[in-house]
């Protein structure tokens, strides 16, 4: 079982930068992939950013692509992503999630594990 808590979310005007943080609990995320996932209202939740459990292979949304960063630090348990250049339609809740499966990283259902999000809000 592996339990994820976001943070580093709040208020920031575009073309600004944000930091998320995504704590980890449990034995095997460092063998776990992990991914960012948003969610704005009204909206499905999208794929943002995933990565491999080594942090060799990353991928990312078509939208964020140049801008986000997304990384981990398996000795420490912690899944980041860095938000460059941010615009207001990046504004969401954002969510961390992990899973064992390296198939489908963009896929939100392939995912077993989710963090409760956090609020990312660009103002213009």
């Amino acid at each position: 079982q592996v339990q994820l808590v976001e943070s580093g979310g709040g208020l920031v005007q575009a073309g600004g930068s944000l930091r998320l943080s995504c704590a980890a609990s449990g034995p095997t995320f460092s063998s776990d992939n992990m991914a960012w996932f948003r969610q704005a209202p009204g909206k499905e939740r999208e794929f943002v950013a995933a990565i491999s459990w080594s942090g060799a292979i990353t991928y990312y949304g078509d939208s964020v692509k140049g801008r986000f960063t997304i990384s981990r630090d398996n000795a420490k348990n912690m899944g980041y992503l860095q938000m460059n250049n941010l615009k207001p339609e990046d504004t969401a809740v954002y969510y961390c999630a992990a899973k064992t499966t390296a198939q489908g990283m963009g896929v939100r259902h392939s995912y077993d594990y989710w963090g409760q999000g956090t609020q990312v809000t660009v103002s213009s």
